[in-house]
Order: structure tokens, then C-alpha cells, then sequence
């Protein structure tokens, strides 16, 4: 007799033993007539490659600088009195002792003729003086007046030439203050905004002034280096190079003009660690406007037969500074490297590389030691 439990049971085995024979007959097909292993292993990476060259690169400081003329001069009133006039035109290019305004000069005109007259009086008492010495001398001699009488008309002629110096004196002092009344440029430079108007009583006790000149050309720009780049600027002004420094718009691209460094300052910044040098440029077509920011490329040296890259070749990451460099069987290997100065296009490698290796230089990120790529004609770094 057949157990009605036990039948479904078998049933449900044979179902589960079909599907396992199933899936074993499938998994035999495959690894018969399925891909191979072979068949998804990557092919060469292509990437873009240079050749490391020997030539020279230039060691070049940029820095931020500042457009510092040679002289910026308040014109100040050098006595009190009204503005009478002013001869300067805002923005105006003035030469060295032109005339740019005046004050009043008939109060010191008075004040000259007064000491003129003091000095005329004081003359004549001294002539006078020098004839009663001469007379008194002679009775003297004859013992016909008292020594103490011609001494005394000594002391007196003494006085007076002392007077007559005192009046010289003060029409010396007139006279300048005249000289003071018409008020000239004390440098050739461009004058700026009137900063008073005629009219008005200045003093020598005002800060403001009449109008501020500013030398144009030649001017300076004040720029600092860090400290760690001193030593090689203070190395090449000891040899007695001139080291030439351009400035540049603020954008950093657009070529002002071209200077030379001229002065280191004494001392360091303690707070920045910074030192201020001071380049001079001719500035003759009015290129750099005072106080206007500007970068400064300064060459300190020129190394000659240095190893260079593209500077894109140069990578960072877990082993240092390094390249990925390509060997003889078009496989790359990471090559750590020293780096120097770059200029942007091509680094320096002082150590790691040497002219002649192959570099990739596009395709880099998707690199790693050992992998096989495919290199197109290497072309030489510029």
C-alpha cells in the first residue's frame, strides 16, 4: 500500500535534483563554450608623452609690489598771508622750480623797505661814529683828550657796525620771505588736485598744503621676498649682477615695463618674515601710477644644463614628488623625483631624471606602476 505522504515528497526531490543537474550542464557549457579568460584583460593605455632635455631655466621671484615714487612733496605755505594766486592746472606736469601760486607779498615788501631804511639810518651813525674815533685818536696822541673818551668812542663805533649787521640781516630775512610769497616746485613731477583756493589766509602751521607733486619718472616699486629667497638675491648683488625685474599688470599677464633692482632693505619683518626690495624702472610713458599695485617677476639666475619636464608630468601623491616614467618595453614605472624651480611650462629635476628618459605627460590619472601603454613619437619639452 502506497503512503499517500511519503509519494509528494519524492516528487519534490526529483524537481529539486533535475534543476541542480540543470544548473551543473550549464555551468559546464560556459566555462566550454563561453569567453575565455583572456578576453576582458585590458589593452595598452594611450597617453601623451616628453622627452626629459637639458637647458637652461630662469630662477624668477614673482612677487606683489607697489608703485613708490622717488618723491611725493606737499607744498606748504612757508609764511602766513592770503592766496593770491595759483598758476598750476590739476594733473598738470610741472618742471623743477616752476611757479605754482603766490601769497600776498605786500606786507613783506613794507617789512624790506623798513629794514632798508633802519639799515641806511644805522649806516650813517656809524660813519659818523668811525669819524669821531679818527678825531679823538689824533687829540689823543697830541694829549689833548682823555684815553677813556676814545675808548669809549671805540665801544660806540662797535655798536653800531653790529646795528648795520642786524639790519643786513633782517633784509636778508625780508627778502627770502618775498622769495617765500611765490611758491615754486621743489621736484619735477605731476601735480595733483588744488587742495586750496585763492583767496584764503594760509599759515605755515597747515598740514594740508597747496597741492602735493609727485615725481613720475624715474619711479620705484617696493616688493617683498620671503625670507628662504633672500639668500640667493643677496648672493647674486654680492657677485655685482644687476638683477632686472619686470612688472606686470595685476592680472599678471599684461607686460608693463622693465627695471632693475636697486636697494635691499636693512632689516626683516619679524611679524611676516618678509624683507622689502625696491626696483627701479624709467617709466617714461607714465606706464606705473603711484601706489598702484603690480607683480614683479625679478630674475635672480639663469641655470644652465638643468634635466627638464613639462611641468604637467610632474605628479604628488603617496610616494612623494615623482613622474611616471616609460622604460624600454612601453610599460611605466612611478620614478620619485626632485624638483627645482619651473616656470610654469617645464620643472626642473635635479634628482630622479635624467635628458634623454620619456615622461608621460597626458593620461597620467589613469596610470599605475607596471602598466602597459602606448606611446606616440615622444616630443621634446620646449
Amino acid at each position: 500500500m502506497v503512503n499517500p505522504v511519503a509519494a509528494p515528497k519524492r516528487g519534490k526531490k526529483r524537481w529539486i535534483f533535475a534543476a541542480l543537474a540543470l544548473l551543473l550542464a550549464g555551468f559546464i557549457w560556459y566555462r566550454h563554450a563561453g569567453p575565455g579568460p583572456g578576453t576582458h584583460k585590458p589593452g595598452p593605455q594611450a597617453v601623451g608623452v616628453a622627452k626629459a632635455v637639458s637647458g637652461a631655466m630662469p630662477v624668477v621671484l614673482d612677487e606683489l609690489g607697489t608703485v613708490t615714487p622717488t618723491a611725493t612733496i606737499t607744498v606748504l605755505p612757508q609764511l602766513s598771508g592770503y592766496l593770491t594766486q595759483v598758476a598750476f592746472t590739476e594733473g598738470q606736469n610741472v618742471t623743477k622750480g616752476q611757479f605754482l601760486a603766490e601769497i600776498d607779498p605786500r606786507p613783506y615788501q613794507i617789512q624790506l623797505e623798513q629794514y632798508q631804511a633802519a639799515l641806511a639810518k644805522d649806516t650813517a651813525a656809524l660813519g659818523q661814529a668811525k669819524s669821531d674815533l679818527a678825531r679823538y685818536q689824533i687829540l689823543a696822541r697830541q694829549d689833548s683828550i682823555s684815553a677813556q673818551q676814545v675808548t669809549d668812542q671805540s665801544f660806540l663805533v662797535a655798536q653800531d657796525t653790529a646795528a648795520t649787521k642786524s639790519d643786513q640781516a633782517n633784509i636778508d630775512q625780508a627778502r627770502l620771505n618775498l622769495a617765500y610769497c611765490h611758491i615754486t616746485s621743489p621736484v619735477a613731477g605731476k601735480v595733483g588736485l588744488r587742495l586750496v583756493d585763492p583767496g584764503n589766509y594760509v599759515t605755515p602751521g597747515s598740514s594740508t598744503g597747496i597741492a602735493v607733486v609727485t615725481t613720475m619718472s624715474p619711479t620705484t616699486v617696493i616688493f617683498s621676498v620671503a625670507q628662504a629667497d633672500l639668500a640667493p638675491v643677496l648672493v647674486r648683488l654680492g657677485q655685482g649682477a644687476t638683477l632686472p625685474a619686470i612688472a606686470y599688470a595685476s592680472d599678471d599677464t599684461t607686460r608693463l615695463e622693465k627695471g632693475v633692482l636697486t636697494a635691499v632693505d636693512n632689516q626683516m619683518d619679524t611679524a611676516t618674515g618678509m624683507v622689502k626690495l625696491r626696483a627701479k624702472f624709467a617709466n617714461t610713458d607714465d606706464t606705473l601710477f603711484p601706489n598702484e599695485f603690480v607683480n614683479i617677476h625679478l630674475l635672480v639666475n639663469t641655470l644652465q644644463n638643468a634635466t627638464l619636464v613639462p611641468s604637467q608630468a610632474v605628479q604628488t601623491g603617496a610616494p612623494g614628488t615623482y613622474v611616471y616614467a616609460v622604460n624600454a618595453d612601453d610599460t611605466v614605472r612611478v620614478q620619485p623625483v626632485t624638483t627645482g624651480p619651473s616656470d610654469g611650462t617645464n620643472t626642473v629635476i635635479t634628482k630622479g631624471i635624467t635628458p634623454g628618459e620619456v615622461v608621460v605627460t597626458d593620461g597620467v590619472d589613469r596610470l599605475s606602476g607596471g602598466a602597459k601603454v602606448s606611446v606616440a613619437a615622444p616630443a621634446a619639452a620646449p
